[in-house]
């Protein structure tokens, strides 16, 4: 599946707190940088603190940084632990989201622009391949550089099928 040059105005995504809103009604101001993971694969576990600590470091960016999980709230608060209340989480269950990014593997690092235009993507664990779309997101923040990949992170694997 290719990636999306813009992702559709209908896709919808819900916060764990149940407010549902429009990728255009979450960006309204800021960019969005997520982490799309599945909870029902070893593949995206085996990502969740590397993922977590690199999307951490730009929670004082002008970006909106965010898990989307393709799970109900209920299995992604379980799946993510701590995260989940660390950083903002999105529910994606019927993976609208995922589609319309035009995702094929998980997990997956996506930047969005506020007119849903793709930035950047990077899917399954390349480290070289998440290090080029971060510092995508690096340069457009005017941001630190990040290490990627950071001490302690997985070797690299493809993801499991989106």
């Amino acid at each position: 599946m290719a990636v999306a040059e813009q992702v559709p105005e209908s896709i919808t995504l819900t916060a764990l707190s149940g407010d549902a809103a429009t990728l255009d009604d979450w960006m309204t101001t800021f960019q969005l940088a997520v982490v799309v993971i599945d909870p029902y694969t070893s593949e995206s576990s085996w990502l969740i603190d590397t993922a977590g600590r690199l999307l951490t470091e730009f929670k004082g960016a002008d970006c909106r940084v965010a898990w989307v999980v393709t799970s109900d709230a209920d299995d992604a608060r379980t799946f993510l632990g701590p995260w989940a209340d660390e950083l903002l989480t999105f529910c994606d269950p019927d993976r609208s989201f995922v589609r319309g990014v035009g995702l094929s593997h998980l997990p997956a690092f996506v930047h969005l622009r506020q007119d849903r235009v793709v930035i950047s993507t990077a899917e399954g664990w390349d480290p070289a391949e998440w290090d080029e779309a971060i510092g995508q997101l690096t340069r457009m923040m005017s941001w630190t550089r990040l290490e990627v990949p950071p001490p302690g992170a997985p070797g690299p694997f493809p993801g499991s099928p989106a």
